[in-house]
């Protein structure tokens, strides 16, 4: 029978069995029935294949915008310091196999097959005993963490990096027990599953801070750092907190260079204060509050904008409590780590003349961070082209708002792959609520991308915006 036990999977039959389950990244419902969120199926389902994630250590990175690069960060410091680290991370831009890396690369696709076959047969057995009591088996993620797991477990990694799909307290990688917790800045999202104030969201983030284990977070808004205090004080973990315990100082480049965007000047306050440390152009700070000045651990940044550099201090701070617990990450393989680091569609420069930079800015304050760190391009790159397509689950309406005045054509258009695409009929409606004149329309990213060019000349900007899957779409025409 297909999927059974004795079934042989190829990439593409464990892939498309994958793709027959609930899948929120594709369909989110208005409101999610009882039991939709939970961790006791995925913690029944590794219980069948062993437990995998009970052989590795683990830190956890939660967060609304940021935890993606946190963790890529976070991971190529480790390697620079010779772990050999596990990194998963959703969405995935171009292939499924971005989620699960050993050491930087990809899983193979024979690897991934591999670790199907380990998770299949548990999955179809409690398929069946769902079946008999009226319920539901693993969802699309929770298969996919348990076979991320699985690799890590066989690939023998010397520790994980896991960063949440949804949330936190419910997300099917708090099943973890992890050495570290990171929190990176919190802000509205997915409201309709995790609330709708900031507060009751960081309630959400907060779930993965577990009793005794340090956490670090970058959470500024008084709600959310009020919430994730109580949680830490509760219970007793260790909080290191950006603005308190630690701080970054950011100093944008002074030149374009001629194959990248430049990051954005800060405010004045926060460019002088850049200053003030004696940076470099280009450069990063981070102070420890318990240290004295001369140990500020200084570097260049590897994806721009002030945005990261607090994600990079972050992982600065996540190095030294590292190194306390035993697994030692020197402040070198820290700068080396931060240097080298990238990730496809974040600031992401895919073409020049016109210049193309394409990012993956999905919720209202990724969308203002995209527009801080596009700034300073404004008196070079003209005209200046947004090429803009969202989830009908988003704050539409508030991130177009976001956007107007930066650009001097706006483009939108619908992408193919996920049925949560907005209608291009609601893109123009949020134009107009948000006050943006006149967009243009484009049935397709390809179509967009290319109107876009046009508009721009090779003298000016595109930017393409709104959704990983957008992104996507652009990458693969390009």
């Amino acid at each position: 029978m297909p999927g059974s036990r004795k079934e042989r999977h190829t990439r593409e039959s464990a892939l498309a069995w994958l793709d027959r389950r609930i899948n929120f990244e594709r369909v989110v419902p208005a409101t999610a029935a009882p039991g939709t969120f939970g961790l006791g199926r995925v913690r029944r389902l590794l219980a069948a294949v062993g437990n995998p994630h009970e052989s590795f250590p683990v830190v956890h990175v939660a967060g609304t915008k940021g935890k993606g690069s946190t963790v890529a960060m976070l991971a190529a410091a480790l390697q620079a310091a010779g772990h050999r680290v596990g990194r998963y991370m959703s969405p995935h831009v171009d292939a499924i196999e971005e989620r699960i890396c050993v050491g930087g690369r990809p899983i193979s696709a024979a690897d991934l097959v591999r670790a199907f076959q380990a998770v299949i047969p548990a999955v179809e057995q409690m398929d069946r005993t769902a079946a008999r009591r009226g319920g539901n088996g693993p969802t699309w993620f929770e298969v996919l963490t348990a076979v991320a797991f699985v690799h890590f477990a066989r690939a023998r990694v010397d520790l994980a990096v896991l960063e949440t799909g949804l949330g936190g307290r419910l997300d099917a990688t708090n099943v973890s027990k992890p050495v570290l917790s990171i929190i990176t800045s919190i802000s509205l999202d997915h409201m309709h599953l995790l609330g709708s104030t900031v507060g009751r969201i960081a309630t959400e983030k907060a779930g993965i801070i577990k009793r005794r284990c340090p956490v670090i977070s970058a959470a500024i808004h008084p709600a959310a750092r009020r919430v994730i205090e109580s949680t830490a004080a509760r219970r007793r973990a260790p909080l290191l907190q950006l603005g308190r315990d630690f701080e970054s100082f950011y100093l944008p480049p002074t030149a374009l260079p001629p194959t990248a965007l430049p990051p954005n000047a800060l405010p004045p306050t926060a460019a002088d204060d850049a200053r003030s440390q004696g940076l470099a152009p280009g450069s990063v700070a981070v102070r420890i509050a318990a240290a004295p000045a001369a140990a500020d651990i200084v570097f260049q940044l590897g994806m721009p904008g002030p945005h990261q550099a607090i994600n990079a201090a972050l992982v600065v701070m996540a190095a030294r409590s590292l190194t306390a617990r035993g697994i030692r990450v020197p402040d070198r393989a820290v700068v080396r780590g931060l240097r080298q680091v990238s990730l496809p569609a974040r600031v992401e420069t895919i073409a020049h003349r016109p210049l193309v930079i394409l990012d993956a800015a999905h919720n209202v304050a990724s969308m203002e961070s995209l527009m801080a760190t596009l700034a300073d391009a404004a008196p070079t790159f003209r005209p200046r082209v947004l090429v803009f397509a969202a989830s009908s689950d988003k704050q539409i309406d508030e991130m177009l708002a976001v956007v107007r005045g930066h650009f001097d054509h706006v483009v939108v258009t619908r992408y193919a792959t996920n049925p949560r695409a907005a209608t291009v009929q609601q893109l123009v409606a949020s134009c107009r609520r948000a006050a943006i004149p006149s967009p243009q329309v484009a049935t397709a990213p390809a179509e967009a991308l290319r109107l876009a060019r046009s508009l721009a000349t090779p003298r000016g900007l595109v930017c393409v915006a709104g959704s990983f899957f957008l992104a996507a779409e652009i990458r693969a025409v390009l």
